[in-house]
């Protein structure tokens, strides 16, 4: 069976040890920095040409760079939360204490983007904006930080897909992701890490990119931030069919590590969080108007 290895690349960007003090800047923190400058700069770009808004009142320069400080907040304790809440509730309650110790891993998007979409909200009212001005500005930042971070979970060997004979699937090193090898032949997984990258990161971003600036969805009110979630959430959906649940899911009883299951039929955590994403998005954009601009 054809495969592909996985790389030798270290989680560690690189490491300084000064006497028993180790600091280590990994490739996932380098995502989550990355993408948030990146964001910064792109929501900057966007606010200096008024043109594509159409009138429509949205942040100044100044305001975005405000707006940084609370996206990460929002990013960083709505991600944990949502891992804890809606996969690990049971073990957390347990063990309350755990939930703080986010360098261990654990963050979910689905709960960062509730993060984000609270800090929105408190920003656009304190700062006096329409919050879908703030939400069409995050939506067309948001993708290049998807797809770096989806980038890092593939270098860091984790959130790997289900097995697959497929060619161009992969080795993923690792006790839990060789689970599935024999004796004559190693556990070859989907990289839908990398499935998601490029739906959720590269092809979402350049569709965004051409409706905002080609097509003139940013003077449409809630267009994009529209697009964004019914396109996020349909890539998300489609991948899950291919990408591995996490573990408390699966059972002997519940192989494939549904959430909700009906007479041999149902969800993953993932597709069931994606639904309402769906419905809201196809809302946003049926329902998005063009501002009347006063003369």
């Amino acid at each position: 069976m054809s495969y592909i290895t996985f790389p030798d690349i270290s989680p560690d960007l690189f490491m300084i040890t000064i006497g028993d003090f180790h600091f280590a800047l990994r490739w996932y923190a380098l995502a989550y920095i990355a993408g948030i400058l990146a964001a910064w700069r792109i929501m900057a770009l966007l606010v200096r040409r008024q043109s594509l808004w159409g009138g429509r009142t949205t942040a100044s320069e100044v305001q975005i760079e405000n707006l940084i400080s609370w996206l990460i907040l929002g990013i960083i304790i709505g991600g944990r939360l949502g891992y804890v809440l809606f996969y690990q509730p049971t073990y957390y309650l347990s063990n309350p204490a755990e939930i703080l110790k986010v360098w261990q891993g654990g963050m979910a998007f689905h709960g960062g983007f509730l993060g984000v979409v609270v800090v929105a909200i408190a920003f656009s009212k304190q700062q006096k904006i329409p919050f879908l001005a703030t939400a069409d500005l995050l939506a067309i930042a948001a993708p290049i930080g998807l797809m770096l971070g989806r980038l890092a979970n593939f270098i860091n060997a984790e959130l790997w897909g289900r097995p697959t004979t497929l060619p161009w699937g992969v080795a993923f090193p690792g006790e839990a992701a060789q689970a599935c090898a024999t004796a004559a032949q190693v556990c070859v997984r989907h990289p839908s890490q990398l499935y998601e990258a490029f739906l959720e990161g590269l092809v979402l971003a350049l569709i965004l990119a051409y409706l905002a600036l080609r097509k003139g969805w940013l003077t449409h009110v809630g267009a994009i931030s529209g697009m964004f979630l019914t396109f996020y959430a349909s890539a998300r959906f489609i991948v899950e069919f291919v990408r591995q649940p996490d573990m408390q899911f699966i059972t002997a009883h519940n192989p494939l590590g549904l959430a909700f299951q009906m007479q041999g039929y149902g969800l993953t955590m993932g597709q069931t969080l994606s639904l309402p994403m769906i419905a809201f998005g196809l809302l946003l954009i049926l329902s998005a108007k063009k501002p009347r601009v006063s003369t």
